[in-house]
């Protein structure tokens, strides 16, 4: 399947994701939902100087695009157990009063032969609003949740947003924009990735690219290969030739003044297993930065704990150890294309991106260091 891709200002928010202190007015809330292909997740946030409180949340994997790459549709499995969850949310919508709120489905909706009637049905019995959006929309709003993380030393800047149904990659060249601005360059994307109309000195996209191809997706291309290893090697191998079209891929990089940023589950529990801890904690994981290195070490690791090894890690667990090797194949593919000593963990991504873009549109956020 050929990759997708495309043809050719203000507030810099940062996260607080410390409850709210008290009840927060309804009309300051704004919520954000993100249903992939394989987990559906939702924030309630209100605005908080030039960033935000998480007011409550929601995740749960539903595993929505099971069976997709096979028949080509949604099962009804999967919509009962993602209605159920999208029950959840909307009864958490209802009980903080939230009017402000964007609910979006991503790579599984977009391939499914019946994602229509699964929007219409969501709609009559939840009531909430499900749109379907674009790879490019996906990309811009990844790159900005992870903005923040964004070094002022760094040039050339590959954002990554490994997802279950498909893979974003973004590609942004701020080597022209002044170094303490880079990172608020990064932040108006928001409105588009094609900025020549701008005021401010610009972040040029230089490529972007979806590649169909997520944990889960990729896993499903090579279930019937039964060897841990030779599995995980063809993944990788597989995920690499869908890149051979994204044009910085041709060009010879250096380390130096090169940045990627990874968001995904995969990147956040690479991390959690390089750090050694015993619980996921957010604040060491979100803006750590590792090299290509390391990353392989923890990779390897894996490979020898094999399936039941993983199963039982701690930082792995039951739910994500049938994901995590085709995560590791996906970040491996991208390390040998463009090595660096600068990826920076992101425990981030499209719910931040849609409550950044929301309140950066109605211009509640306050002006200020991140």
């Amino acid at each position: 399947m050929a990759p997708r891709r495309s043809k050719g200002g203000g507030a810099f928010p940062r996260a607080v994701e410390s409850p709210a202190p008290a009840r927060p007015d309804p009309d300051a809330l704004y919520a954000a939902l993100d249903l992939g292909t394989n987990s559906c997740r939702m924030l309630i946030a209100q605005p908080k100087g030039s960033g935000f409180h998480v007011v409550d949340s929601f995740s749960k994997s539903v595993q929505l695009g099971a069976g997709l790459e096979r028949t080509g549709r949604l099962s009804r499995a999967s919509m009962s157990r993602t209605i159920q969850a999208l029950r959840i949310c909307q009864q958490k919508l209802k009980r903080n009063r939230v009017k402000r709120m964007r609910l979006v489905a991503t790579e599984a909706c977009r391939r499914a032969k019946n994602a229509r009637d699964f929007i219409r049905q969501v709609r009559r019995e939840t009531g909430l609003p499900l749109e379907i959006i674009q790879p490019e929309e996906e990309a811009r709003l990844a790159v900005i949740s992870c903005a923040p993380l964004v070094s002022t030393k760094t040039d050339q800047l590959l954002v990554v947003d490994i997802g279950g149904g498909s893979t974003e990659l973004v590609w942004i060249d701020i080597s022209s924009v002044p170094r303490r601005d880079r990172p608020s360059a990064i932040m108006r994307l928001h409105a588009g990735f094609h900025t020549a109309d701008s005021p401010f000195p610009a972040a040029k996209v230089v490529d972007w690219i979806s590649v169909p191809l997520g944990v889960a997706t990729l896993r499903d291309q090579f279930n019937d290969v039964e060897d841990d290893a030779a599995r995980f090697a063809l993944m990788s191998w597989f995920f690499e030739e869908n890149l051979a079209d994204f044009a910085p891929y041709k060009d010879e990089q250096t380390r130096a003044g090169f940045q990627i940023v990874g968001t995904s589950g995969t990147v956040t529990t690479v991390a959690a297993s390089h750090l050694g801890l015993k619980r996921y904690d957010r604040t060491k994981v979100d803006g750590l930065r590792m090299t290509s290195d390391q990353i392989d070490k923890v990779i390897r690791s894996y490979l020898e704990l094999g399936p039941q090894g993983r199963r039982s890690d701690p930082r792995i667990g039951e739910d994500r150890q049938a994901l995590i090797m085709s995560g590791a194949a996906i970040l491996q593919a991208l390390l040998r294309c463009w090595p660096t000593d600068r990826l920076s963990v992101a425990d981030r991504g499209l719910r931040e991106g849609l409550l950044y873009a929301q309140m950066s549109a109605d211009g509640v956020l306050e002006d200020g260091p991140f």
